[in-house]
């Protein structure tokens, strides 16, 4: 089916030709209670959408071409198991890694919830063992940091999760993220770590990711060089389902944590690929990590689409992205420890729907996927907000805020002020960027004429404010969710398929290809395109390999 043709993509189409003609401070002052009727609680979060350039009207179309596209049907199939990933003929299974002992999801005839709660009871136990103390390294002495060993999902969740939750770490074991196959990565993280108090967590799930195993050879012939062959069993941990390339590298088998094809690496901070984060914050909160994830799962299935806060979210993406042109969109924390969120949700979204052919292979003839970007307020107000304020490109935020600051518990005193001003000036973006300053405002208190329209303000830059008590363990995955089904949403009114990533292939062939012609001896065979190979003969020269 191809939704462009539907009667309601088209009537939002004709409905877009007016969005210049949307002015918030115009919607605020004929509808009162705008604010109240465009607030949702969410669990913890509470989710105010009133600063968008969106009428009711608007939303209506929105929710009709969301069942028109079969959105209801989409979240059943997604949670209830069906191979909804098209193209690898997979589930799609993420919901199934925080569902109650007590669900049922069939794979098959085969249920898949015990398998994750078993595999989650393992790493309790071991998680248990390494903060206790109990799980000593090759010369008795107890576990102090961990090092992941990752890339793309396996690295992105579980570094942006640990910084997030920053304030509920042990206070003993600390962990490092190395991602990167540059090797400068490696060598910053181990540069002053003690081999005997370190443990190395190998996320891959073949156990063959170029990268990752790459770094994993380096590590190891640093713990065997310092602390001997025998010392790889008790240094390593691996998180994969490849036993048989686990246990070649001398990995214990029981101490390898498995998940599964139905969970995309981008989907899978809350599988096994949480263990680094467990070891970090404990399997209790955890736990209630995933149980933020569920709150917003159970809202996702039985919420009425109108009151549904991601699907909301959602379709006011594809309204901005494939109806009113904008290209990209801006989410901003106001908060240190999520520093690392913007980029989580790049990979999120970016690699989810950044696709250019629907599910049945023809081409999209409309726009999808924005670019995601951001950082941390106030930060960011000293570079690019100038741009979201002044520019010429009109960038939809989000607005990311709590009432507690992470530095509750801090020994500092005279730093409780810091919080009111983080969110003042968090408050005073949205504000700013949704009614601006006119030119008359401005010309009251200016008084040079010639500077009026350097301080004009033109406002009507819309945005969502994300407000929660404290960023806690259930928050953090409440909010992970939120964003999750945003992107499901999205890409079932665009009708692609959200769950591969078959752009991320061809460059990695590539790599494997050129990898052997930098380093050969004598000259290489020319086998790619003249700039290709002018650019390997260069770098051999550099190298001295000519």
């Amino acid at each position: 089916m191809d939704i462009s043709e539907s009667p309601q993509w088209h009537d939002l189409e004709k409905q877009s030709i007016g969005f210049d003609d949307l002015r918030l401070a115009d919607m605020f002052a004929t509808q009162p209670g705008r604010t109240e009727a465009m607030t949702t609680r969410l669990g913890d979060l509470i989710v105010d959408w009133s600063k968008h350039r969106v009428t009711a009207d608007t939303m209506k179309r929105l929710f009709d071409l969301a069942r028109t596209a079969g959105l209801r049907e989409r979240i059943a199939g997604m949670v209830t198991g069906r191979r909804i990933n098209t193209t690898e003929n997979r589930p799609v299974l993420h919901t199934a890694l925080r569902a109650p002992v007590s669900a049922v999801i069939e794979v098959g005839d085969h249920d898949v919830v015990p398998d994750v709660h078993a595999v989650l009871r393992r790493m309790s136990a071991f998680a248990d063992r390494v903060r206790d103390g109990d799980w000593t390294g090759q010369t008795g002495r107890p576990i102090h940091t961990v090092v992941n060993i990752g890339i793309g999902g396996s690295d992105l969740g579980p570094v942006m999760a640990y910084e997030a939750l920053a304030a509920f770490r042990h206070d003993r074991v600390r962990c490092r993220f190395v991602s990167n196959v540059d090797g400068s990565d490696l060598v910053a993280a181990l540069g002053d770590l003690d081999p005997a108090t370190t443990m190395f967590v190998i996320s891959s799930k073949t156990f063959t990711t170029l990268e990752t195993l790459t770094n994993a050879r380096s590590a190891r012939s640093w713990i065997v060089g310092r602390l001997g062959e025998d010392a790889v069993a008790k240094h390593f941990v691996a998180v994969s389902t490849n036993s048989d390339e686990v246990e070649a590298f001398g990995i214990d088998t029981t101490n390898m944590f498995g998940f599964w094809d139905w969970v995309g690496g981008r989907y899978s901070i809350d599988s096994a690929i949480g263990l680094t984060l467990m070891l970090a914050i404990g399997p209790e909160s955890f736990l209630e990590f995933l149980d933020g994830f569920r709150t917003v799962d159970e809202h996702l299935v039985s919420a009425p689409l109108e009151t549904n806060v991601p699907v909301i979210l959602g379709l006011i993406e594809v309204w901005y992205r494939t109806f009113c042109g904008l290209p990209t969109r801006a989410v901003l924390p106001y908060s240190r420890y999520l520093h690392r969120f913007p980029a989580y949700l790049q990979q999120l979204d970016m690699e989810s729907n950044g696709k250019r052919v629907r599910r049945d292979g023809a081409a999209v003839d409309y726009q999808t996927g924005p670019i995601v970007w951001g950082e941390p307020g106030t930060n960011g107000q000293h570079s690019f907000h100038q741009l979201l304020h002044q520019g010429t490109t009109i960038v939809p935020a989000d607005f990311i805020v709590f009432g507690t600051p992470d530095h509750s518990n801090s020994e500092f005193t005279g730093v409780e002020i810091h919080h009111d001003l983080l969110v003042a000036n968090c408050f005073a973006q949205a504000e700013s960027l949704a009614f601006g300053r006119s030119a008359d405002e401005v010309a009251a208190s200016e008084p040079d004429p010639a500077l009026v329209p350097h301080r004009t303000f033109p406002g009507n830059r819309p945005s969502t404010m994300i407000m929660a008590p404290r960023l806690t363990p259930s928050v953090l995955g409440q909010l992970i969710a939120l964003y999750e089904h945003q992107v499901l949403t999205q890409g079932v009114v665009w009708g692609i398929n959200s769950f591969d990533q078959w752009g991320v292939e061809l460059g990695k062939k590539l790599a494997v290809a050129i990898i052997p012609e930098l380093s050969i001896d004598g000259s290489p065979t020319h086998a790619h395109d003249e700039s290709t190979n002018a650019l390997i003969d260069r770098y051999r020269a550099m190298r001295g390999r000519t």
